[in-house]
């Protein structure tokens, strides 16, 4: 299985991530750093979540200084968190841009995470108590009052906290490791190539997954979840067209 690091998780995925996340992968970019080096790894992570900056494009560091008001070493500290998180690439002599996941690397990414939730949810479905299908339908209700926003990063956080929870079933804290790290790959992935409007995670499908663990259905559950995910990984479209917009049109500034 391919290691991936970490971003965290679009005005769109599975907190997270989202999740959220992102994601999935996709919830909010870690607190961490000074202030204004937060806000500015916010801003970048939003616009990229909210498909505003697009794959490819570049963030040159005096532009963002002038942006923000600050000097090029906390700018290149917060583009180094941003690379650690596979939201950009820093290139020698070249720049920072948006990172851009390879189709290959989609693919694989995709394929691991698909192997790795297919057997949660058969340990979830053996392994689950009323209490616990209770949360998860208390999750579910709240999932769908959020889908009908068309705020999409708030999708993500939920998608994420859904299959998480899940994971947590499970009862195996370093299958939960690699879930997270799967997600936030998988919830950037979304953000960047997944059509606006569309939810990280579609609802109906969630239900049917904690329907059968409710069950103890464990061919079910696997194989729900497995056609909920490759779902998700249909909806992934790599072509992207270029902005016309201004930097600071993209990060909603100008």
């Amino acid at each position: 299985m391919t290691k991936t690091k970490s971003p965290k998780p679009r005005q769109s995925a599975d907190p997270a991530a989202p999740e959220a996340g992102t994601s999935g992968l996709i919830a909010s970019a870690p607190e961490k750093g000074t202030d204004i080096e937060q806000h500015i790894y916010q801003t970048v992570f939003d616009s990229v979540l909210n498909q505003r900056l697009t794959p490819g494009t570049k963030l040159p560091e005096p532009a963002l200084c002038d942006l923000f008001g600050v000097s090029r070493a906390v700018v290149r500290k917060v583009l180094q968190r941003l690379e650690h998180d596979r939201i950009v690439e820093l290139r020698p002599n070249r720049g920072a841009v948006i990172a851009a996941p390879t189709p290959e690397e989609t693919r694989q990414i995709f394929e691991a995470r698909r192997a790795l939730e297919v057997s949660i949810v058969e340990l979830a479905a053996k392994r689950h108590n009323k209490a616990d299908i209770a949360a998860l339908n208390h999750l579910l209700d709240h999932e769908h009052e959020v889908t009908q926003s068309p705020y999409q990063p708030t999708w993500a956080a939920c998608a994420r906290e859904f299959h998480l929870k899940i994971a947590a079933l499970a009862g195996n804290p370093i299958l939960i490791n690699y879930l997270t790290e799967l997600m936030s790959r998988c919830s950037l992935i979304v953000a960047l190539y997944e059509p606006v409007g569309n939810a990280a995670c579609e609802h109906a499908e969630h239900r049917k997954i904690v329907e059968y663990i409710a069950k103890g259905d464990v061919a079910s559950a696997r194989a729900e979840m497995g056609r909920h995910l490759r779902s998700l990984e249909d909806r992934i479209c790599l072509n992207h067209g270029t902005s016309a917009q201004t930097l600071a049109q993209m990060l909603n500034l100008g």
